[in-house]
């Protein structure tokens, strides 16, 4: 593990302030262009926060930079997706992707709505894919889209920065466990999601059975 931290804290001195430009760009380019389907942004994001551990870059402009960043990211692929959707899905990008990727996605879209934006920032991959398939889908973006961006942006981008930080004498344990550790909070959403829907529709069924009866 020493050698290992060693090596990271080597990169972060030779790159000093540029880990602003490159963890940031990483974080925006995952939804805007769909690299999180093979690079994950939120790795550069605990690079980062591991480098303002150490003090190379400070803690604070880092989780601004990082948040602004993901939200600026997930507006671009949601325009993107709004503007050139179908001609991006049926480009070699979107062959790379998979048909049934891209239906899986527009599956959970149409589930969870505007809570997909939020939920979607689990996975690399519905991270990479939801802002577009919300934009192909004519989301609104202002009343919708935008504010539950906004939140997952503030709970990913600053989160990650935070993890990478806080557990920087054991990163490398962070790294490899990050991409399932937002799955027991999706599926506690979904479950009280669902339970709702549930409730929603007994409801519904009593309520036209009282009226029948009437």
């Amino acid at each position: 593990m020493d050698h290992v931290l060693e090596y990271l804290r080597g990169i972060g001195e030779s790159v000093g302030p540029w880990l602003y430009v490159i963890a940031g760009g990483l974080a925006f380019a995952e939804a805007a262009v769909m690299v999180g389907v093979v690079l994950p942004g939120e790795t550069a994001l605990l690079v980062a926060g591991f480098a303002a551990h150490e003090g190379i870059i400070g803690l604070v402009p880092m989780i601004v930079v990082a948040i602004l960043c993901a939200i600026a990211g997930d507006s671009v692929g949601y325009e993107v997706g709004r503007l050139v959707g179908p001609r991006l899905q049926a480009s070699r990008a979107g062959r790379f992707v998979g048909e049934h990727r891209w239906q899986a996605t527009e599956d959970f879209l149409h589930r969870h709505g505007g809570k997909a934006v939020l939920l979607g920032r689990g996975t690399a991959l519905l991270r990479a894919l939801v802002p577009g398939m919300a934009g192909m889908a004519r989301m609104p973006y202002l009343r919708t889209f935008l504010p539950w961006n906004a939140v997952g942006g503030i709970l990913w981008g600053g989160g990650c920065v935070l993890l990478g930080y806080v557990f920087a004498l054991s990163l490398q344990t962070v790294a490899r466990y990050l991409a399932w550790g937002p799955v027991p909070v999706v599926v506690i959403v979904a479950a009280v999601l669902i339970w709702r829907e549930s409730r929603r529709r007994k409801r519904n069924r009593t309520s036209g059975s009282e009226e029948v009866a009437r």
